[in-house]
C-alpha cells in the first residue's frame, strides 16, 4: 500500500507539473508578439557561418539569441558568450548541457529553437536531441554526415512535430523565387536544359595545412562526410536547380577530382544530371577555380524562353526568348510582385537599394520562425511562410552526394539517385 501510495503521489506530482507547464505555455502563447528565443550550437570565436546565421536570424528584430554552446571547449564558448553579451548562466560548454539547462527553465523562458552551425558530423546528434525535447531546429547544410543519419533525422522530425529548416539560403533570394514561379507558371515552356555552377578559389592551395580552421574540417572526411567540394557547395547548386525547376535529380554521371596533393576529399567536380521531368543538365562545383569568389550561377532553358541568375549580381534576373529582346527583371519592380508573391514577400527594400546574402539568409529564418509561431499558436501558417528548405531537402542532398561519390568511384556510366 505504501508503494502504491508513493506511485500515486509521483504520478500526481508529474501531472501537476505537466499542468503547470501547459498553463505557462498558454501564457507564453498569448504573448507571441514577443521575439522568439534562439539558442546556437557552434559559431565560436572567429567562425564565419555562425555569425552569418546570428545576424540573419536577428535581422527583422523578431528573434533574439539568448543561449549557446558555441565551441568545442567551454573556455572558448564562454569567450563567445562574453563577446555577444549573453547572460553567463546561459552560455554552455556542450549542447547537452545547454539542452539540460534550458529544459530546467520555465517554458516561458526556454529557447524556442536552436540554430546548428557546427561542422557536419555534429548536425544529426544535436538536432535529434533538441527535436526529442520538442525544440524547433534550424540547421546548416549539408544536413548530416551520411544518408543513414539523414533518414533517421527525417524520422525524428516526423515524431517531434517540430519545425526543421535547412539553410539552403540561396532559395531565399527574391529573384530566385521569381525564377521558380516563372518556370512553374509555364513561362519558359517545357524545361530542357539546366546548368548550375558554383565556383570558388579559396582552396586552390593546401590551406588546411596552414592552420585555417574552416579549411581543416571541410577537407576532413570524418567531419565533413564522403564529399568535399561537392558536398560543401555542390549541394547548393543541386538544390537551387531542383528548387527553381520543381524537378528532382534522378540520375548522375560524375567526375570528381582532387587537385591539391594530399588532400583527402574532392576539390572539384562535374556532374551530368537527369531530372524526373525530362530535363537534362549539369552541376559544376569547384573550390580550386583561382580568382573566383562566390560564383554561383543558375541557367534554365525551356522550349520557349530561358533565364539566368547570378548570385554575385542577385538583384536581377536575365530572361531570354526565341525571337524577342533580352529582358532584365529587377528586384522590387511592380511586375515582379505581380508575377511572384513569394518574391514580393522576400523583398525588403525599394528597387535600386541592393539586397543580398544576409537578407536571403534572413528570409529562410523569417519563414521558419513564422511557421514556428503558427505551431505554437496551433494556427495554420501563411502558405508563403512555408517556402523554406526542410528535412526532405536535406535527405535529397545527402542522396545526391552519395550517388555522386558512388558513381565517380565506380564503373557505371549512370547512377540512380534514390527517392528520399
Amino acid at each position: 500500500m505504501v508503494l502504491f501510495a508513493g506511485c500515486v503521489s509521483a504520478v500526481f506530482a508529474a501531472r501537476m507539473r505537466i499542468d503547470a507547464d501547459k498553463s505557462e505555455a498558454r501564457d507564453s502563447m498569448e504573448q507571441l508578439d514577443r521575439t522568439l528565443r534562439m539558442g546556437m550550437v557552434g559559431g565560436g570565436p572567429g567562425a564565419f557561418i555562425g555569425e552569418v546565421h546570428r545576424r540573419a536570424a536577428c535581422l527583422d528584430g523578431d528573434v533574439e539569441l539568448v543561449a549557446g554552446a558555441f565551441a568545442s571547449t567551454e573556455a572558448r564558448s564562454r569567450q563567445r558568450g562574453r563577446e555577444l553579451r549573453l547572460e553567463p548562466p546561459r552560455v554552455y560548454g556542450t549542447h547537452a548541457a545547454m539542452l539540460d539547462g534550458e529544459l530546467a527553465r520555465p517554458p516561458g523562458e526556454r529557447i524556442d529553437f536552436v540554430s546548428i552551425v557546427a561542422p557536419n558530423d555534429t548536425h544529426a546528434p544535436v538536432a535529434s536531441a533538441f527535436l526529442a525535447a520538442g525544440i524547433h531546429v534550424v540547421c546548416d547544410k549539408p544536413m548530416t554526415l551520411d544518408v543513414t543519419e539523414a533518414r533517421a533525422l527525417k524520422r525524428a522530425v516526423g515524431r517531434s512535430g517540430c519545425v526543421f529548416a535547412l539553410t539552403h539560403n540561396y532559395s531565399g533570394y527574391p529573384m530566385v523565387k521569381l525564377a521558380r514561379d516563372l518556370v512553374g507558371g509555364g513561362e519558359l515552356g517545357r524545361v530542357r536544359k539546366v546548368v548550375a555552377e558554383y565556383r570558388q578559389g579559396w582552396l586552390a592551395t593546401p590551406l588546411e595545412r596552414s592552420g585555417n580552421k574552416q579549411a581543416r574540417w571541410r577537407t576532413d572526411p570524418r567531419r565533413s562526410g564522403a564529399a568535399g567540394c561537392m558536398g560543401d557547395i555542390g549541394t547548393h547548386a543541386a538544390h537551387l536547380a531542383e528548387y527553381v525547376t520543381g524537378q528532382r535529380i534522378t540520375r548522375v554521371s560524375a567526375d570528381l577530382a582532387t587537385f591539391v596533393p594530399r588532400r583527402r576529399l574532392d576539390d572539384d567536380g562535374s556532374v551530368l544530371v537527369r531530372f524526373d521531368g525530362g530535363a537534362r543538365g549539369v552541376v559544376l562545383a569547384s573550390q580550386v577555380a583561382v580568382g573566383e569568389e562566390n560564383g554561383l550561377t543558375l541557367a534554365v532553358y525551356g522550349d520557349r524562353r530561358g533565364l539566368t541568375w547570378r548570385q554575385e549580381e542577385p538583384n536581377t534576373l536575365r530572361v531570354t526568348s526565341l525571337d524577342g529582346p533580352v529582358e532584365i527583371w529587377s528586384r522590387g519592380q511592380a511586375r515582379v510582385a505581380a508575377a511572384s508573391p513569394a518574391a514580393a514577400r522576400a523583398t525588403r527594400l525599394p528597387p535600386g537599394h541592393p539586397e543580398a546574402f544576409l537578407e536571403a539568409f534572413a528570409n529562410v529564418y523569417r519563414d521558419a520562425c513564422d511557421a514556428m509561431r503558427a505551431r505554437l499558436l496551433g494556427a495554420p501558417p501563411d502558405p508563403l511562410a512555408l517556402d523554406f528548405p526542410t528535412v526532405g531537402d536535406g535527405v535529397r542532398g545527402m542522396l545526391f552526394i552519395d550517388a555522386v561519390v558512388m558513381n565517380a568511384g565506380g564503373p557505371d556510366k549512370w547512377t540512380r539517385v534514390p527517392r528520399a
